[in-house]
Order: structure tokens, then sequence, then C-alpha cells
């Protein structure tokens, strides 16, 4: 700053100074050389100012590109996500509706084989009657009971067939669907022949009748009396069984199971136990042993 004052000075006032010394003279040389030096150091501080400027500007617009990238990235995968998102979803109704329906087809093959099974134990109850009824018939007529066989009433009329005779004749009406006729003839038969060995069976049969005739108050005496009055019979699982079938027919399937739970106890390698089995499930009940004395009705 002080050598630019001074050189318009001396430039101003060159007769003054005729005799300029050379140490002037090359004190101004140096002073330009100087103002060169500066100015050259001016225009490459500029240009590389300018430079900076153009790298800043550019790295500005790389960044700003980036962003838009990233962005456009982002929004891609977003909406990647949501779909696959929608797609499992989707997926996931599809296999609940389908595992529903399977339930629902589980539940009507399971009551189709309880119903099967049920079936098939009355089938074979018959089946058995019929053997029975079979080995009666091809056996030797028995002869007529003795005064201590026939009833309080003084024995049977003289119209009444044989024991034997009788009974069977009653399985016979009964499996043919004459139940009144057969609930009559088994009814003769305890009258006049209550102590005879198909005394229980036809106490059953007689509560069977009326269970098939929707008698169940009847019908709940009628097993009763096969499991109190005839003790540790053949009977005796079906009557319990039939019991329990008849509690849950009337509406209480609490004691109708206690009867299902009772014959699985005391009978578990009957087919009568399968069949409380599957009346337990169709009550939607686990098989529980008894830890207590029963009570009869």
């Amino acid at each position: 700053m002080i050598l630019r004052r001074l050189i318009p000075v001396l430039l101003l006032f060159p007769p003054a100074c005729p005799a300029v010394s050379k140490e002037m003279q090359e004190l101004m040389r140096d002073v330009a050389l100087l103002q060169q030096q500066v100015k050259d150091l001016q225009q490459s501080q500029d240009e590389k100012f300018t430079r900076l400027t153009v790298m800043v500007q550019q790295t500005l617009d790389l960044a700003t590109k980036a962003n838009t990238a990233v962005a456009v990235l982002d929004s891609g995968i977003r909406a990647s996500i949501q779909d696959q998102l929608k797609g499992m979803v989707t997926s996931t109704v599809g296999v609940g509706s389908r595992v529903d329906a399977m339930g629902g087809d589980i539940q009507a093959v399971r009551a189709s084989v309880e119903d099967i099974t049920n079936r098939l134990g009355k089938l074979q109850q018959q089946l058995t009657d019929l053997s029975k009824a079979v080995q009666a018939m091809q056996a030797p007529a028995p002869p007529p009971p003795a005064a201590s066989g026939a009833s309080a009433a003084g024995g049977p009329p003289p119209n009444l067939p044989p024991a034997e005779q009788l009974y069977n004749g009653a399985l016979r009406d009964r499996m043919g669907g004459k139940l009144d006729l057969a609930l009559q003839e088994f009814q003769d038969y305890l009258k006049y022949y209550g102590n005879t060995d198909y005394a229980p069976n036809a106490q059953y049969y007689i509560g069977d009748i009326h269970y098939a005739q929707n008698d169940l108050d009847s019908a709940l005496s009628d097993f009763d009396a096969v499991l109190e009055k005839y003790t540790d019979n053949n009977k005796t699982p079906d009557a319990l069984l039939m019991k329990g079938k008849t509690l849950v027919k009337m509406g209480q399937p609490t004691k109708g199971a206690a009867e299902f739970n009772e014959v699985i106890k005391r009978f578990p390698n009957s087919d009568q136990a399968t069949q409380a089995k599957a009346q337990l499930k169709a009550l939607g009940l686990p098989y529980r042993p008894a830890t207590s004395a029963r009570k009869r009705r």
C-alpha cells in the first residue's frame, strides 16, 4: 500500500528529481516486480477459488443425485416389502381357512366313526342274541319247569310256552321289529320264569325296548333292575352302557358319563368299553376313573 502511494508522487514530480539515483530506479523496478507478483498471486488465488467453487458445486450435485437415488431405492424396497407382506397375509388367511375346513372335516369324520362304532356294537349284540337263539332252537326242549321255578301266582298259564321257547320267540319278535309283542313276551318270561338263567337277559331287553320306544323312565328302571337284581351277569356291561345312554338322552350327561366311566373301569377290554369311550368323546369328556363308590339311581 505504501508503494502504491509513493509511485504517483514520484511520477508527479519528475522535474524535481532530475538526478534520480540508480538506487531509486532499482527500487521502482523492484516495486513494479512486486506488484506483478502480487497480481499473479491474486490471479492464481482467483483461479483456485473458482476451481474450488466448481468442485463444491459438483459435490453438491452428486450428493443431491445420491439422495435422490437413495430415496428411490428406499421407496422401491418399501413397496416390495409391503407387497410381500400382503402376499404373506393372504397366504396365511388362506392357510387358516383351509385348516378350519380340515378341522370341520375331521369332526365330521370323527362323528361318522363314532356312529359306525355304535352301529357295529348294536349289530354285534344282535348277532350274539341270534346265535344264542339258534343254539336254543337246536337244543332239545327242556322239561317243564318245577314248581320252584314258577312265580308266586301259582305257575304259568296252561297255554304259555316253556321258558326257553318263550325267550327265543321274544328274541325273534324283537329282531323282527315286533317290539310290543316282544315286550309282552319278555315280561311274561320274567313273571313266570324269573329265576332262570335268561332272566337278566329278559330284563335287559325290556329296558332296551323301552329305550327304543323313548320310554326313558321305564328304560332307566329296567337297566337298574339288571344291575341290582341280577348282579355280575353277562348283561351287566350292556346294562351299564345303556343306562349311561339313557341318562344322556334324558338330559343328564354328567350322570351318563359316570356310567360310561364305570363300564371302562370294570370291563376295560370289552366292546362295551369301546362304545363307552366313543360316547365320552361325543360328550367332549375324557375318561376319568371313579375314585369313590358309585351311587345308583
